[in-house]
């Protein structure tokens, strides 16, 4: 049984070892598509150490034996590893529902959790080692069951606690997203991955007091199964972490006069009347600067405590000003592509308002809404 077992392992290894590699330099090729460099950044940081680290150090302590004090060395780096794991995954859900807003209390219980478990596995006896094998060291073992590693009462209440504490935090916070979330249908993927996160969390937890080699492999593959759903989010679907980390409050178009064309309200500003008094200052600023110094030059961004405002010129004598809580390469990309459509529909009546002494009738420029729901769709 446990040869079959041994041969699920390898070619399990192997599949979402390439997987990962594969998701790995995604991310890195299209890190601007998760909405802020900074989530792409921590998705890959979760992959790179549940697998390349985690799993492979998982795997070493169970199918090589070197000798006792270096493999129960590796199987607590592994031990530390998932734990970071566990840590850095639910990170991304806490931001994924209010961007770069750490919650006091389960951090601090987290991180204090995660101190104390460091502390224990430097004693020798949170951790000892099981062989069933006459062969001296190093060798390659095929049936996996043939060493075992036994916690000691603390080390695995507390590797119990933290699991099961995250397991909970994580699960709520995918409800809490999936309740929040503008298009219920991206993040449904989420709950089907959440709904089988605590299984491998158990299969740990029983190996830790039942010491049955097969809940430790059952751990580890189904941990897999989970990585692979959560691989397939973020090459499919990553459009999940812009929808729900990015917010556009307001696109505002002004007439080099500083007369405001049209303004578009998507969302309600956490700091509203703020960015609308600096979008106008904004295009003020230009105005005057423009008469002295190089396009090159003009102010393209201001930011306050919780918004960025973003401005895009056009040679027509208008700017699009979108406000938003954090700017990206997508916004800028859709910003670009937004002005040179707004400059097509409207060329005629954009060229008529060149003189600043003419009466400028904002009421033409109403078909602008048709130009932003159609170009910010993903934020609608």
């Amino acid at each position: 049984m446990y040869v079959a077992f041994f041969i699920i392992l390898g070619i399990g290894y192997f599949f979402i070892f390439c997987i990962a590699i594969f998701t790995l330099i995604h991310i890195i090729r299209f890190r601007e598509n998760y909405g802020i460099k900074f989530m792409a950044v921590l998705n890959f940081l979760t992959i790179f150490n549940i697998i390349i680290i985690y799993s492979s150090l998982y795997i070493s302590s169970i199918t090589f034996f070197f000798s006792e004090t270096l493999n129960i060395f590796l199987w607590k780096l592994s031990i530390f590893s998932g734990l970071v794991s566990l840590l850095l995954n639910t990170l991304i859900f806490t931001f994924l529902r209010h961007y770069k807003e750490v919650p006091d209390f389960p951090f601090l219980y987290f991180i204090t959790l995660l101190g104390m478990l460091i502390g224990i596995l430097f004693f020798s006896n949170s951790i000892s080692i099981n062989i069933n094998i006459s062969q001296s060291p190093p060798f390659f073992i095929q049936d996996p069951s043939q060493i075992n590693y036994t916690y000691g009462f603390t080390a695995g209440i507390l590797i119990s606690i933290f699991q099961f504490s995250n397991a909970f935090y994580y699960f709520t916070l995918s409800i809490l997203i999936h309740k929040k979330a503008r298009n219920k249908n991206l993040t449904k993927s989420l709950i089907k991955n959440t709904l089988f996160f605590p299984i491998p969390i158990v299969m740990y937890i029983l190996y830790i007091f039942l010491k049955a080699p097969i809940f430790r492999e059952l751990h580890i593959i189904s941990l897999w199964i989970i990585i692979f759903g959560f691989c397939v989010i973020l090459l499919r679907k990553p459009e999940m972490f812009l929808e729900l980390t990015n917010k556009i409050y307001y696109v505002n178009i002004y007439h080099k006069s500083g007369i405001l064309l049209y303004s578009y309200k998507f969302t309600k500003s956490p700091d509203e009347l703020d960015s609308a008094i600096w979008g106008n200052i904004l295009i003020g600023i230009n105005h005057i600067l423009s008469e002295f110094v190089d396009k090159r030059n003009q102010i393209d961004v201001l930011q306050t405590k919780n918004t960025e405002i973003i401005v895009n010129y056009d040679d027509l004598g208008f700017a699009v000003v979108l406000i938003t809580n954090r700017k990206n390469a997508i916004l800028q990309n859709l910003m670009r592509k937004f002005t040179l459509k707004f400059k097509e529909k409207f060329h005629e009546e954009l060229l008529e308002i060149q003189d600043l002494n003419k009466l400028i009738n904002v009421s033409e420029f109403s078909g602008a809404k048709e130009l932003i729901e159609q170009g910010f769709h993903l934020y609608l």
